[in-house]
């Protein structure tokens, strides 16, 4: 039994703490924080579900006071532990290497990291074998995740030699109030991270991209236009056959009452998902059109939620529970129940 701890009970760190727990072949030894914060606080409500460990600066008088039972230091965690995820905020993550560095633990860093605080820039599907072994892996970003999902669908299904993409994107999560309350469409300079993301991913696919932000919170859209390997033509049906295939992708129709961003958190609340999580991205097969050559589409980024699959696919990676992207995405999804809505 592999055993992970998590560093931030966040809105990624408590997502990544039950897809851990949900794990047959892995054990959550623990989450750590800094302070109470509302998920926290949540935590203990609940019963206290993960054992907490307090990081460094933390005032353990403050958990005290709030009767949040903690089961010792951050140090006392990491010494627990096979793999370290660490979903702190973004810079924090470089320090706390220092730690695992030093207790020889391996760890897997959220896309809010510099790439260079790993040894590979990783994703289950695309470049699973290049994580195989690794002491430091870091996820892709929640957009760039699902992106490579539906990329890496094509791809190996038919071949793809290069994407052009529009992410429509959320300005900031539920309950956030620090990017204020806006009006207000805004554009980033092309091309977007995403786009050359994905090509250090996958550096056989050129890619560009546009992103535009705007003031929702539930979820991004992302618009992709792609083009067949050696000029072959991905037509329609060949697209919706591979994509409906993929576990880790939902397709859905607008006539079935799919008609946004906010359709998706809805039918997840629904269906009695915690949070009202989605694990998978969403893909409208009535946005599935042919243009001459190329193939578009557009797909519904979860993004609280989109990155704990991968991060979980990055651990049996890491440590080495299965050899190749296939079995280990398997059982991910397996473990997740993804694919389910198939049946």
């Amino acid at each position: 039994m592999v055993k992970v701890g998590v560093a931030g009970y966040g809105v990624i760190g408590q997502r990544l703490a039950d897809g851990v727990a949900l794990q047959k072949d892995m054990e959550l030894v623990g989450v750590a924080d800094l302070a109470p914060t509302l998920s926290v606080r949540a935590l203990k409500e609940r019963g206290m579900d993960y054992d907490l460990y307090l990081v460094e600066g933390a005032d353990a008088s403050k958990f005290n006071a709030l009767g949040i039972p903690y089961k010792g230091s951050f140090n006392d965690l990491i010494g627990k532990v096979d793999v370290m995820l660490d979903s702190s905020p973004g810079g924090v993550g470089a320090k706390n290497k220092e730690l695992y560095e030093k207790a020889g633990v391996k760890a897997i860093f959220q896309g809010g990291e510099k790439n260079s605080v790993a040894d590979v820039f990783f994703h289950g599907y695309a470049n699973y074998e290049k994580g195989l072994g690794a002491k430091y892996l870091k996820l892709t970003s929640c957009n760039t995740t699902g992106l490579i999902r539906s990329v890496d669908c094509l791809d190996r299904n038919y071949g793809v030699d290069r994407v052009a993409i529009t992410i429509i994107r959320r300005v900031a999560d539920p309950g956030d109030y620090h990017r204020g309350l806006t009006n207000a469409l805004q554009m980033d300079k092309a091309p977007s991270h995403q786009a050359v993301d994905l090509m250090t991913i996958m550096p056989h696919v050129e890619a560009t991209g546009i992103l535009v932000h705007t003031p929702v919170t539930h979820g991004h859209i992302i618009t992709v236009v792609a083009h067949g390997k050696d000029g072959k033509k991905i037509t329609r049906d060949m697209a919706l056959d591979a994509f409906k295939t993929h576990d880790r992708i939902r397709v859905v129709r607008i006539e079935d009452g799919f008609l946004g961003n906010s359709s998706f958190f809805r039918y997840a609340r629904d269906l009695g998902n915690p949070r009202g999580d989605m694990y998978e991205i969403g893909l409208w097969e009535d946005s599935i059109v042919e243009s001459g050559d190329n193939i578009m589409y557009a797909i519904n980024i979860p993004q609280e939620s989109v990155t704990i699959p991968e991060t979980m696919d990055g651990v049996r990676a890491a440590i080495k529970m299965q050899n190749d992207s296939a079995s280990a995405t398997a059982e991910t999804n397996k473990n997740l129940g993804l694919g389910r809505w198939k049946n």
